[in-house]
C-alpha cells in the first residue's frame, strides 16, 4: 500500500490556533479604527459648529447685548453643547467659543478664540 500525504490532526489544530489569534488581533485593530473614525467625525463636526457660531458672533454689531461680558449658553444639538465667553473692552470684544460632547463616558471639548474690533 502506498502512504497518502496530508496533514495530521495536530498540525491542523496548530494552524487553526494561529489563524484564530491572527483574526482576534485584526478584530481589535478594527475596533480601534472605528472608535478613531467616530472621534474624528465628531471633532470635525464640533469644529465646524464652533467656527460657524464664532463667525455669526463676529457679524454682530460691537454694541450688541450678546457681546456683553459674560458666559452664554448657545447651542444644544444632539450630543453637542456649545457656549461662549465674551470679554468686552471699550474698543474690542474677545470671544472664546467652545463645543463639548461625550463619547461613552469620555468627555471632549474644543475651543476657539477671536477678537472683534471696530
Amino acid at each position: 500500500m502506498r502512504k497518502e500525504g496530508g496533514f495530521t490532526l495536530a498540525e491542523v489544530l496548530i494552524g487553526l490556533t494561529i489563524l484564530a489569534i491572527g483574526i482576534l488581533a485584526i478584530t481589535a485593530i478594527q475596533v480601534l479604527s472605528i472608535k478613531g473614525t467616530s472621534f474624528s467625525n465628531h471633532l470635525s463636526h464640533a469644529s465646524m459648529m464652533a467656527q460657524g457660531r464664532l463667525e455669526h458672533l463676529k457679524s454682530l454689531e460691537l454694541k450688541s447685548e450678546k457681546l456683553n461680558t459674560g458666559d452664554y449658553e448657545d447651542i444644544q444639538t444632539g450630543i453637542f453643547h456649545g457656549g461662549y465667553r465674551a470679554e468686552r473692552t471699550d474698543d474690542y470684544v474677545v470671544l472664546h467659543y467652545y463645543v463639548s460632547w461625550a463619547e461613552g463616558s469620555t468627555p471632549h471639548r474644543i475651543s476657539f478664540s477671536t477678537v472683534k474690533g471696530r
